[in-house]
């Protein structure tokens, strides 16, 4: 299926919630640290509910670490510097969505390593500055799921 990288996440109900999200969609969620919370922290769990043990969710030291591990084909950083939207860009299973730390995004040095057609961005109106991590997380990981005509989803 997918998996999600959550690159130095800092908020712990975020994580919950994406967590929440990865067990109801097949994904696989790898964390990138340094974290700004422990995963023990009542807040993580609360928002991930019962949910973690459904999620194989991975621990890496540094983004180099989470490459080497996972060797993706096709990353795609989601920020809000690209120019690109998310329902521009064709989906396929495997693809990577890397997300930044809720305060201050991905940093440039990483994006400028990803081609410009890698770095997708939610539509906004022209004086917003982001959405939530796990609202944008949601909005682009249905939208792909939806492009694989949603693959594994029970009807029941």
């Amino acid at each position: 299926m997918f998996i999600v990288a959550l690159f130095e996440p800092e908020i712990p109900p975020n994580t919950g919630n994406i967590i929440r999200l990865c067990a109801n969609i097949g994904a696989t969620l790898h964390l990138i640290k340094p974290l700004g919370f422990d995963l023990e922290d009542k807040k993580l769990r609360r928002a991930g509910l019962d949910y973690r043990e459904f999620v194989n969710i991975k621990l890496h030291e540094s983004y180099p670490e989470f490459l080497t591990y996972v060797k993706p084909s096709r990353v795609f950083a989601c920020s809000t510097r690209g120019k690109k939207y998310h329902s521009e860009v064709q989906f396929q299973k495997g693809d990577v969505f890397l997300f930044g730390p809720e305060t201050r995004g991905l940093p440039k040095e990483l994006l400028d390593n990803l081609s410009s057609e890698h770095i997708i961005r939610l539509p906004m109106l022209a004086n917003s500055r982001s959405l939530n991590l796990s609202n944008a997380t949601a909005a682009i990981l249905y939208e792909a799921w939806r492009q694989i005509d949603f693959s594994g989803a029970s009807l029941d």
